[in-house]
Protein backbone atom coordinates (compact mmCIF):
# COMPACT_ATOMS: atom_id res chain seq x y z
CA UNK A 1 0.00 0.00 0.00
CA UNK A 2 1.12 3.30 -1.25
CA UNK A 3 1.87 6.09 1.87
CA UNK A 4 2.85 9.94 1.21
CA UNK A 5 6.79 8.94 1.07
CA UNK A 6 6.17 6.57 -2.04
CA UNK A 7 4.24 9.41 -3.61
CA UNK A 8 6.96 12.19 -2.89
CA UNK A 9 9.30 9.65 -4.90
CA UNK A 10 7.17 9.67 -8.17
CA UNK A 11 6.75 13.38 -7.55
CA UNK A 12 11.02 13.34 -7.52
CA UNK A 13 11.07 10.97 -10.37
CA UNK A 14 8.67 13.50 -11.89
CA UNK A 15 11.10 15.87 -11.40
CA UNK A 16 14.19 13.86 -12.66
CA UNK A 17 12.25 13.55 -15.97
CA UNK A 18 12.03 17.21 -16.35
CA UNK A 19 15.51 17.77 -15.78
CA UNK A 20 16.56 15.23 -18.56
CA UNK A 21 18.08 12.83 -16.74
CA UNK A 22 18.50 9.57 -18.41
CA UNK A 23 15.64 6.63 -18.30
CA UNK A 24 18.77 4.57 -16.80
CA UNK A 25 19.49 7.05 -14.00
CA UNK A 26 15.80 7.30 -12.91
CA UNK A 27 15.47 3.57 -12.90
CA UNK A 28 18.42 3.53 -10.23
CA UNK A 29 16.95 6.20 -8.37
CA UNK A 30 13.74 4.65 -8.66
CA UNK A 31 15.04 1.09 -7.06
CA UNK A 32 17.14 2.88 -4.16
CA UNK A 33 14.43 5.02 -3.46
CA UNK A 34 11.52 2.49 -2.95
CA UNK A 35 14.17 0.04 -1.12
CA UNK A 36 14.64 2.95 1.11
CA UNK A 37 11.02 4.06 1.72
CA UNK A 38 9.63 0.46 2.35
CA UNK A 39 12.39 0.00 4.97
CA UNK A 40 11.65 3.41 6.61
CA UNK A 41 7.37 1.80 6.63
CA UNK A 42 8.71 -1.40 7.97
CA UNK A 43 11.00 -0.48 10.56
CA UNK A 44 9.76 2.71 11.94
CA UNK A 45 6.65 3.10 11.08
CA UNK A 46 6.75 6.09 9.53
CA UNK A 47 5.13 7.19 5.84
CA UNK A 48 6.59 10.24 5.25
CA UNK A 49 9.97 12.24 4.25
CA UNK A 50 9.88 14.53 6.52
CA UNK A 51 10.33 12.43 9.53
CA UNK A 52 13.18 10.63 8.57
CA UNK A 53 16.24 11.51 10.57
CA UNK A 54 20.16 11.12 10.19
CA UNK A 55 20.66 7.67 12.11
CA UNK A 56 17.57 6.40 10.24
CA UNK A 57 19.87 6.66 7.22
CA UNK A 58 22.65 5.36 9.05
CA UNK A 59 21.09 2.55 10.28
CA UNK A 60 19.38 1.86 6.84
CA UNK A 61 22.75 1.89 5.05
CA UNK A 62 24.34 -0.50 7.46
CA UNK A 63 21.06 -2.93 6.57
CA UNK A 64 21.68 -2.72 2.95
CA UNK A 65 25.55 -3.69 3.37
CA UNK A 66 24.65 -6.80 5.74
CA UNK A 67 21.40 -8.19 4.01
CA UNK A 68 22.90 -9.70 1.23
CA UNK A 69 21.87 -9.17 -2.50
CA UNK A 70 18.09 -9.67 -3.83
CA UNK A 71 17.20 -10.70 -0.23
CA UNK A 72 14.88 -7.33 -0.09
CA UNK A 73 12.43 -6.28 -2.79
CA UNK A 74 9.75 -2.98 -2.44
CA UNK A 75 6.92 -5.48 -4.30
CA UNK A 76 5.52 -8.43 -5.23
CA UNK A 77 5.81 -7.70 -8.96
CA UNK A 78 9.11 -6.72 -8.42
CA UNK A 79 9.79 -10.19 -7.44
CA UNK A 80 8.32 -11.72 -10.37
CA UNK A 81 10.20 -9.93 -12.83
CA UNK A 82 13.56 -10.47 -11.17
CA UNK A 83 12.64 -13.89 -9.31
CA UNK A 84 16.15 -13.54 -6.76
CA UNK A 85 15.60 -17.20 -5.90
CA UNK A 86 16.79 -18.09 -9.03
CA UNK A 87 19.93 -15.86 -9.07
CA UNK A 88 23.67 -17.45 -7.98
CA UNK A 89 24.45 -14.47 -6.38
CA UNK A 90 21.28 -14.55 -3.89
CA UNK A 91 22.12 -13.62 -0.44
CA UNK A 92 26.36 -12.43 -1.20
CA UNK A 93 27.52 -9.55 0.09
CA UNK A 94 26.24 -5.88 -1.39
CA UNK A 95 28.94 -4.45 -2.85
CA UNK A 96 30.90 -0.77 -1.14
CA UNK A 97 29.87 1.21 -4.33
CA UNK A 98 25.86 -0.25 -4.19
CA UNK A 99 25.77 1.18 -1.04
CA UNK A 100 27.30 4.52 -2.08
CA UNK A 101 25.19 4.49 -4.92
CA UNK A 102 22.25 4.36 -2.79
CA UNK A 103 23.95 6.81 -0.61
CA UNK A 104 23.98 9.38 -3.32
CA UNK A 105 20.82 8.48 -5.11
CA UNK A 106 19.33 9.17 -1.26
CA UNK A 107 21.38 12.58 -0.62
CA UNK A 108 19.52 13.87 -4.04
CA UNK A 109 16.49 13.27 -2.93
CA UNK A 110 16.87 14.78 0.53
CA UNK A 111 18.47 17.96 -1.15
CA UNK A 112 15.24 17.91 -3.40
CA UNK A 113 13.02 17.27 -0.33
CA UNK A 114 14.88 20.22 1.73
CA UNK A 115 14.32 22.63 -1.75
CA UNK A 116 11.04 21.80 -1.99
CA UNK A 117 9.94 22.06 1.51
CA UNK A 118 9.01 18.56 2.44
CA UNK A 119 11.40 18.85 5.04
CA UNK A 120 13.46 21.00 7.18
CA UNK A 121 16.53 19.87 7.52
CA UNK A 122 18.90 17.37 5.48
CA UNK A 123 19.57 14.00 7.62
CA UNK A 124 22.13 13.03 5.00
CA UNK A 125 24.50 16.04 5.02
CA UNK A 126 27.37 14.80 7.14
CA UNK A 127 27.42 11.27 6.08
CA UNK A 128 30.23 10.05 4.35
CA UNK A 129 30.95 7.32 1.64
CA UNK A 130 32.32 4.02 2.39
CA UNK A 131 36.12 4.07 1.23
CA UNK A 132 36.24 1.87 -1.51
CA UNK A 133 38.67 0.05 -3.39
CA UNK A 134 37.90 0.04 -7.11
CA UNK A 135 38.83 -2.81 -9.04
CA UNK A 136 40.98 -1.65 -12.22
CA UNK A 137 39.41 -1.61 -15.65
CA UNK A 138 39.40 -4.75 -17.72
CA UNK A 139 42.09 -4.32 -20.46
CA UNK A 140 41.46 -5.34 -24.14
CA UNK A 141 45.48 -5.87 -25.40
CA UNK A 142 46.31 -5.49 -29.19
CA UNK A 143 46.28 -8.89 -30.09
CA UNK A 144 43.22 -9.50 -28.55
CA UNK A 145 41.30 -6.63 -30.13
CA UNK A 146 42.48 -7.46 -33.30
CA UNK A 147 41.47 -11.44 -33.06
CA UNK A 148 38.02 -9.65 -32.03
CA UNK A 149 37.93 -7.69 -35.16
CA UNK A 150 38.37 -11.35 -37.20
CA UNK A 151 35.76 -13.15 -36.19
CA UNK A 152 32.98 -10.65 -37.84
CA UNK A 153 31.81 -11.82 -41.23
CA UNK A 154 31.88 -8.29 -43.46
CA UNK A 155 29.75 -10.08 -46.08
CA UNK A 156 26.77 -9.97 -43.11
CA UNK A 157 24.95 -6.18 -43.11
CA UNK A 158 24.26 -6.83 -39.11
CA UNK A 159 27.82 -7.91 -38.92
CA UNK A 160 29.77 -5.14 -41.07
CA UNK A 161 27.11 -2.43 -38.95
CA UNK A 162 28.36 -4.03 -35.57
CA UNK A 163 32.31 -4.28 -37.16
CA UNK A 164 32.10 -0.34 -38.01
CA UNK A 165 30.31 0.52 -34.50
CA UNK A 166 32.98 -1.64 -32.52
CA UNK A 167 36.07 0.23 -34.17
CA UNK A 168 34.28 3.52 -33.35
CA UNK A 169 33.95 2.40 -29.88
CA UNK A 170 37.59 1.91 -29.29
CA UNK A 171 38.52 5.07 -31.42
CA UNK A 172 36.43 7.53 -29.87
CA UNK A 173 35.58 6.55 -26.54
CA UNK A 174 32.01 7.31 -26.79
CA UNK A 175 29.56 5.35 -25.10
CA UNK A 176 27.43 2.87 -27.15
CA UNK A 177 23.78 5.15 -26.19
CA UNK A 178 25.99 8.02 -27.94
CA UNK A 179 27.24 6.04 -30.92
CA UNK A 180 23.39 4.35 -31.94
CA UNK A 181 22.30 7.84 -32.32
CA UNK A 182 24.75 9.17 -34.28
CA UNK A 183 22.87 11.15 -37.78
CA UNK A 184 24.80 11.16 -40.76
CA UNK A 185 24.47 15.02 -40.98
CA UNK A 186 26.65 14.95 -37.50
CA UNK A 187 29.53 13.53 -39.39
CA UNK A 188 32.48 15.62 -40.51
CA UNK A 189 34.46 13.51 -42.42
CA UNK A 190 36.85 15.91 -43.90
CA UNK A 191 37.72 17.32 -40.27
CA UNK A 192 37.40 13.58 -38.67
CA UNK A 193 34.61 14.72 -36.02
CA UNK A 194 31.22 13.49 -34.97
CA UNK A 195 29.06 16.29 -33.14
CA UNK A 196 26.96 15.03 -30.07
CA UNK A 197 23.93 16.56 -30.03
CA UNK A 198 23.16 17.40 -25.74
CA UNK A 199 19.69 15.15 -26.05
CA UNK A 200 22.19 12.27 -27.01
CA UNK A 201 24.61 12.31 -24.36
CA UNK A 202 25.05 11.59 -20.43
CA UNK A 203 26.11 14.68 -19.36
CA UNK A 204 23.58 16.92 -21.87
CA UNK A 205 25.83 18.64 -23.23
CA UNK A 206 26.78 19.12 -26.40
CA UNK A 207 30.23 17.86 -27.50
CA UNK A 208 32.38 16.80 -30.40
CA UNK A 209 34.85 13.19 -30.47
CA UNK A 210 37.41 12.73 -33.50
CA UNK A 211 38.43 9.61 -35.10
CA UNK A 212 41.38 8.36 -36.70
CA UNK A 213 42.50 8.32 -40.50
CA UNK A 214 41.77 4.45 -40.56
CA UNK A 215 38.41 5.19 -38.92
CA UNK A 216 37.43 7.60 -41.88
CA UNK A 217 38.36 4.70 -44.18
CA UNK A 218 36.17 2.60 -42.24
CA UNK A 219 33.35 5.27 -42.00
CA UNK A 220 33.13 5.60 -45.77
CA UNK A 221 33.01 1.84 -46.54
CA UNK A 222 30.21 1.22 -44.43
CA UNK A 223 28.45 4.92 -45.73
CA UNK A 224 28.69 2.90 -49.10
CA UNK A 225 27.61 -0.36 -47.92
CA UNK A 226 24.88 0.90 -46.01
CA UNK A 227 23.37 2.93 -48.57
CA UNK A 228 22.48 -0.47 -50.72
CA UNK A 229 20.13 -1.35 -48.30
CA UNK A 230 18.90 1.75 -46.21
CA UNK A 231 18.88 5.44 -46.89
CA UNK A 232 17.92 6.08 -43.24
CA UNK A 233 19.45 9.38 -41.22
CA UNK A 234 21.11 7.59 -38.87
CA UNK A 235 24.72 5.93 -39.12
CA UNK A 236 23.88 2.57 -37.35
CA UNK A 237 20.14 0.87 -38.14
CA UNK A 238 19.07 -2.80 -38.54
CA UNK A 239 18.55 -3.66 -42.34
CA UNK A 240 15.64 -2.49 -42.60
CA UNK A 241 15.74 0.71 -41.71
CA UNK A 242 14.90 0.91 -38.05
CA UNK A 243 16.15 2.09 -34.80
CA UNK A 244 19.38 0.26 -33.59
CA UNK A 245 19.16 -0.63 -29.65
CA UNK A 246 21.71 -0.72 -26.67
CA UNK A 247 20.60 -4.36 -25.86
CA UNK A 248 20.84 -5.41 -29.11
CA UNK A 249 24.30 -4.23 -29.87
CA UNK A 250 25.31 -5.52 -26.37
CA UNK A 251 23.95 -9.02 -27.11
CA UNK A 252 25.62 -9.40 -30.46
CA UNK A 253 28.95 -7.97 -29.22
CA UNK A 254 28.41 -11.07 -26.42
CA UNK A 255 28.64 -13.37 -28.85
CA UNK A 256 31.11 -12.02 -30.33
CA UNK A 257 33.62 -12.07 -27.80
CA UNK A 258 32.42 -15.52 -26.85
CA UNK A 259 33.66 -16.77 -30.59
CA UNK A 260 37.16 -16.11 -29.71
CA UNK A 261 36.39 -16.81 -25.54
CA UNK A 262 36.83 -13.32 -24.78
CA UNK A 263 35.33 -12.97 -21.31
CA UNK A 264 34.64 -10.20 -18.96
CA UNK A 265 34.49 -7.72 -22.23
CA UNK A 266 31.04 -5.01 -23.03
CA UNK A 267 30.83 -2.25 -25.27
CA UNK A 268 31.81 -0.21 -22.32
CA UNK A 269 34.82 -1.74 -22.16
CA UNK A 270 35.98 -0.15 -25.18
CA UNK A 271 35.03 3.61 -23.99
CA UNK A 272 37.32 2.64 -20.59
CA UNK A 273 40.51 1.19 -23.09
CA UNK A 274 40.26 4.28 -25.09
CA UNK A 275 40.75 6.55 -22.07
CA UNK A 276 43.43 3.74 -20.90
CA UNK A 277 45.36 3.78 -24.36
CA UNK A 278 44.85 8.15 -24.60
CA UNK A 279 46.45 8.13 -21.07
CA UNK A 280 49.43 5.84 -21.88
CA UNK A 281 50.07 7.58 -25.11
CA UNK A 282 51.12 11.20 -23.59
CA UNK A 283 47.41 12.35 -23.93
CA UNK A 284 46.00 14.84 -21.03
CA UNK A 285 43.30 13.64 -18.49
CA UNK A 286 42.09 17.22 -19.03
CA UNK A 287 41.47 16.69 -22.20
CA UNK A 288 40.74 13.18 -22.01
CA UNK A 289 38.04 14.64 -19.47
CA UNK A 290 36.36 16.72 -22.31
CA UNK A 291 36.41 13.84 -24.92
CA UNK A 292 34.69 11.82 -22.42
CA UNK A 293 32.08 13.78 -21.76
CA UNK A 294 32.41 14.18 -17.87
CA UNK A 295 31.00 16.61 -15.74
CA UNK A 296 34.63 17.47 -13.76
CA UNK A 297 38.49 16.24 -14.24
CA UNK A 298 38.11 14.73 -11.36
CA UNK A 299 35.40 11.93 -12.11
CA UNK A 300 37.76 11.05 -15.04
CA UNK A 301 40.32 10.53 -12.18
CA UNK A 302 38.75 8.49 -10.48
CA UNK A 303 37.47 6.33 -13.31
CA UNK A 304 40.66 5.94 -15.11
CA UNK A 305 43.87 6.49 -12.79
CA UNK A 306 44.39 3.08 -12.36
CA UNK A 307 47.09 1.78 -14.42
CA UNK A 308 49.20 -0.61 -13.59
CA UNK A 309 52.94 -0.71 -12.65
CA UNK A 310 53.55 -2.83 -16.32
CA UNK A 311 51.43 -0.03 -17.69
CA UNK A 312 53.62 3.24 -16.05
CA UNK A 313 56.29 0.96 -17.24
CA UNK A 314 55.36 0.97 -20.90
CA UNK A 315 54.67 4.76 -20.74
CA UNK A 316 57.78 5.57 -18.88
CA UNK A 317 59.45 4.41 -21.62
CA UNK A 318 58.71 6.92 -24.33
CA UNK A 319 59.37 9.74 -22.18
CA UNK A 320 62.51 9.26 -20.76
CA UNK A 321 64.49 12.24 -20.63
CA UNK A 322 68.08 10.44 -21.11
CA UNK A 323 66.34 8.02 -23.83
CA UNK A 324 64.78 11.79 -25.68
CA UNK A 325 68.45 13.32 -25.12
CA UNK A 326 70.40 10.75 -27.38
CA UNK A 327 68.02 10.56 -29.76
CA UNK A 328 68.37 14.25 -30.37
Amino acid sequence: MFNDMFYQIEDYLIYCKTKGLSVKSIKSYEQSLRMFAKYCTDTHKIETISKVTSKMVIEYLSYVTNRGKYTVVTDTTTEKINNPTSRTDLGKRVSTATVNNYLRNLKAFFTYAVDFQLMKTHPAIKIKAAPNTRKAKDFITDSQFKMLLRVFNLSSFVENRDYTCTNLLMDTGMRISECLLIKIEDIDLNKRAIFLPSFNTKGKKDRVVYFSNEMNALLKRWLKYKDIYTNSEYLFTTQRGNTFINAVFEKNFRNYCNRIELKNVSPHTLRNNFAKRFLMNGGSIFILSTILGHSSVVVTEKAYLDLTDDDIRQSYQQFSPLAKMKNR
